[in-house]
């Protein structure tokens, strides 16, 4: 390449192939298992007790176990090896486990809150004693899913996706023992679809909030602890550097931004140092202050930003 037209890449020169969810294969697989043991404890809870907060929450765990599921697969597909065709391989499959999980959570949310209207309208003589078994169980088996997530959902959109399902299921599991409680005690049957409307509405704002940042992903914004304009501000502040411009940076799954930038250096500073060595002193500046791993670097001199605008048009 010509002193003034380089490209550099920080760390390595190939794709990263490796995804944060992966490290948590294991986990989820119990998880998944503990998840399909509490569905099927929770729907003969649920239709033993005539409780609509059980099967709303066995319906939960339904999705759950698909979400899981899909995040499984997921790991499988980002873990095969890119081609000339798919450059990242992959690895976004993940994003799209994500994306279709947060549908189906929307959906389960929304029927479960159309149900406990139902309720409303048609009481059901729910038996406060069994809730409480089923509710206990639900909440002992959560709690062990949660301990098994809790340090991958920091890392993976994925695994905090299932964690939060998982946190929604055992304060699902609180709802249910309270619904319980005041039934036993009181007989006051609305406690039920009550119960049922909070689990509901915790699965849809949080499911929410996953979506947006599942979409930020699929749109290519940036970076979550990548801040753009103090990106900008230590590039130019490197001694030769004149301007920055196309200056990109996004994640193409969980644990792997990325960035690239044209950067027009002086052609005196260029001749004197070299190009490697400009290209280390970018990347050296960038791994000191921000988390991107791949960086791809396009060294110009003054007035090549122009002769791109004229090839362009």
């Amino acid at each position: 390449m010509g002193a003034g037209h380089d490209h550099g890449h920080a760390h390595s020169h190939a794709p990263p192939t490796g995804t944060a969810t992966a490290a948590y294969r294991g986990r989820l697989r119990v998880a998944l298992g503990i998840t399909l043991l509490i569905m099927v404890v929770e729907v003969v809870g649920g239709v033993a007790a005539d409780s609509l907060a059980l099967i709303a929450d066995a319906a939960h765990m339904a999705t759950d176990a698909v979400g899981l599921g899909m995040a499984l697969l997921a790991i499988h597909f980002a873990a095969r090896p890119p081609s000339t065709n798919r450059t990242f391989g992959y690895a976004r499959a993940e994003i799209l486990a994500a994306l279709a999980n947060c549908l189906l959570l929307l959906g389960v949310g929304g029927y479960v809150l159309y149900e406990a209207v139902e309720r409303f309208v048609t009481p059901a003589d729910t038996r406060g004693g069994l809730m409480i078994a089923f509710g206990l169980f639900g909440l002992a088996a959560n709690t062990v899913s949660l301990v098994l997530l809790m340090r991958g959902q920091k890392e993976s959109l994925n695994v905090r996706g299932a964690f939060l399902e998982v946190a929604a299921d055992a304060l699902g599991s609180v709802a249910v023992l309270i619904s319980a409680t005041v039934i036993l005690t009181t007989g006051w049957q609305p406690a039920d679809p009550i119960a049922s409307l909070v689990i509901g509405l915790m699965i849809v704002p949080r499911t929410l909030k996953l979506l947006r940042e599942t979409v930020d992903v699929l749109l290519e914004a940036a970076p979550k602890n990548v801040d753009m304009a103090q990106v900008r501000a230590h590039i130019l502040e490197l001694d030769g550097v004149e301007d920055v411009h196309d200056l990109h940076a996004w994640t193409i799954t969980s644990g792997m931004p990325v960035l690239s930038a044209h950067v027009v250096v002086s052609s005196e500073l260029l001749n004197a140092i070299g190009n490697e060595k400009m290209l280390h002193e970018l990347q050296g500046c960038l791994g000191d202050h921000f988390d991107v791993e791949h960086c791809t670097f396009q060294l110009e001199p003054g007035g090549h930003a122009e002769h791109e605008a004229r090839l362009c048009h």
